[in-house]
């Protein structure tokens, strides 16, 4: 391990940095003031402070983003950004201000406490927007459409029977509606209106998640682990996005903690009690690998969309995925045989999905690390 002389704490917000450090040893972190969130005031500082192979820097990830780690690491300071919910809290701490957040972080780092969080590279934190942005849009859509069927519902405006929602007659018949009062008939138009306007937003949206999910340097694993059922390009861009680098896992387990989808646990002495699964984690990995898992509750088949989709992907991706086919599909029905829930079993079988997803990612990830070594 490196040996630092100084460790230093910021707490970041959009316009001032709060500065604190904590010197080799067991004394008491110091506060060094406040600074403007600007580069000159930041390498000034740090200047001042020590040479940069003696510092060893930290601060909460949050609304900034990875900017002000990019800066200090092309500085040649070492920095971590580690994650605010898994900062050493204590009891009965009641006061919160950024010198005090400045010097736990400090005090923190010195003594090994903090947890680090995966650092993206500019290519991955675009792709990883990307994708965020079109999940803020299906929502934003879901409001939209919400909206205009209360509107509907109020006013006692029903489809024909066997019409579904959002369907190409179901559009038609929209359409048709005529409204007499024109305070009506602008609330009915301004509604639809917003409904075809995030449509379109999403369709442009989409259309880049194809072009990186094609062309771009993550495009090999996105292709990979489109080879698995449930998984499409939307959803394998997302993993791609969301997990980033597959390797730094060391095992298929931590990718579940990760994504929050491991039971919680309480154990002591002769005691011990498992419930339902943490949620503690990235909430969009979680989100997509459940949607995924319940297209395990039918039997294995290769045919239409994921036959095209595995044409000249890799053997063992397709081994993996065949073999998860089986697996998955027993482990669903058994669980519901149990008289469990479906949903139930689909986060049973997402946990394990997950798993292989793994496997899928860090083959592909060893190929293109061994094809870069050749070239």
């Amino acid at each position: 391990m490196k040996d630092y002389t100084k460790f230093v704490g910021l707490d970041v917000s959009k316009d001032s940095i709060s500065v604190a450090v904590a010197d080799t040893g067991r004394g008491e972190p110091r506060f060094l003031g406040n600074i403007t969130h600007t580069p000159e005031a930041i390498r000034k500082l740090l200047k001042k402070i020590g040479n940069p192979e003696q510092l060893h820097v930290c601060y909460e990830a949050g609304p900034t983003g990875y900017g002000l780690f990019r800066f200090l690491i092309s500085m040649g300071i070492d920095c971590v950004v580690v994650a605010p919910t898994l900062i050493p809290r204590r009891a009965g701490d009641r006061i919160k201000t950024d010198r005090r957040d400045a010097l736990r972080l400090a005090q923190l780092l010195r003594a090994g406490e903090l947890t680090p969080v995966w650092t993206p590279d500019e290519d991955h934190e675009a792709l990883r927007d990307l994708v965020r942005a079109r999940h803020d849009a299906k929502e934003d859509l879901q409001r939209a459409r919400l909206r205009l069927v209360q509107f509907l519902l109020r006013h006692d405006l029903r489809s024909e029977k066997g019409t579904r929602n959002w369907s190409v007659r179901h559009r038609e018949w929209l359409d048709s509606l005529r409204f007499e009062k024109s305070s009506l008939r602008i609330v009915f138009q301004e509604y639809l209106h917003a409904i075809d306007e995030v449509t379109d937003r999403m369709k442009r949206i989409e259309a880049e998640i194809h072009q990186q999910a094609m062309s771009s340097v993550h495009a090999p694993v996105i292709q990979a682990l489109q080879t698995m059922r449930g998984v499409a390009e939307v959803t394998a861009t997302t993993l791609v996005a969301e997990i980033g680098q597959f390797s730094r896992f060391t095992s298929p387990r931590q990718l579940m903690s990760y994504a929050g989808l491991v039971p919680k646990e309480y154990s002591s002495g002769a005691t011990r009690w498992q419930g339902s699964i943490t949620k503690v984690g990235n909430s969009h990995i979680r989100h997509v690998i459940v949607e995924s898992a319940w297209a395990y509750r039918h039997a294995p088949s290769l045919k239409g969309q994921l036959r095209a989709r595995q044409e000249g992907q890799d053997p063992e991706a397709k081994r993996i995925a065949w073999k998860a086919q089986h697996r998955l599909h027993q482990k669903y029905h058994l669980i519901t045989s149990r008289g469990k829930a479906g949903k139930q079993a689909a986060v049973a079988v997402a946990r394990e999905l997950i798993g292989f997803i793994w496997a899928i990612g860090c083959e592909i990830e060893k190929m293109q690390s061994e094809t870069n070594l050749v070239a």
